[in-house]
């Protein structure tokens, strides 16, 4: 899933690049002022920003293959490009509705949902919580592992008094689990 958003992003980066230089083209070969700008300045402007967002678009969709290749989740500055990136279709998606139509529209949420489907299907923790939980870590021998209880059971251990309840007696019983968990974190 990542390899297509990947895709995507960089086929919408060649894209607005080729659009927005050829933006410059026109308005540099049609040699006419808007609203008493230089045609210059916004022929080269138009340039440097199809450069300029081309680059970005670029930089996410190389984003997008680093969690494809490392199959994990992005994190710190890829994962706040993968969002604003998110928000800028979103953005696109509201101007192409008014300015191009419902297709433009369409296809802007539909890169947008790729986009956050992304950010939603790699677990964060996928690492670390199976080494904390009940599965043994990496290098660890789960033969090692000692049992809760298996401190107990050796020699130091206290014996059971007969005045206390026995299993199936009416009496009062332990409702401590034998073997307690880290809690798992909840935000990202």
């Amino acid at each position: 899933m990542a390899w297509v958003v990947a895709f995507v992003l960089l086929a919408e980066a060649v894209f607005i690049a080729a659009l927005n230089w050829f933006l410059g083209v026109v308005v540099d070969r049609q040699d006419m002022s808007l609203a008493g700008l230089d045609p210059d300045v916004m022929a080269t402007s138009s340039k440097i920003g199809g450069v300029i967002f081309g680059l970005y678009f670029a930089f996410c969709a190389l984003v997008a293959v680093l969690v494809a290749i490392r199959d994990r989740a992005p994190a710190g500055f890829g994962r706040v490009l993968l969002i604003s990136v998110a928000v800028v279709h979103g953005l696109l998606g509201a101007f192409a509705w008014g300015l191009v139509g419902w297709t433009a529209f369409l296809v802007m949420v539909a890169v947008l949902g790729l986009i956050v489907l992304l950010l939603m299907t790699y677990d964060r923790a996928g690492g670390p919580e199976s080494a904390a939980g009940g599965a043994p870590g990496r290098g660890e021998d789960p033969t090692a592992r000692a049992e809760p209880d298996a401190a107990l059971t050796g020699a130091g251990a206290p014996a059971s008094r007969t005045d206390e309840p026995q299993d199936g007696e009416d009496g009062p019983q332990d409702t401590v689990p034998a073997q307690v968990s880290a809690p798992a974190p909840t935000t990202p």
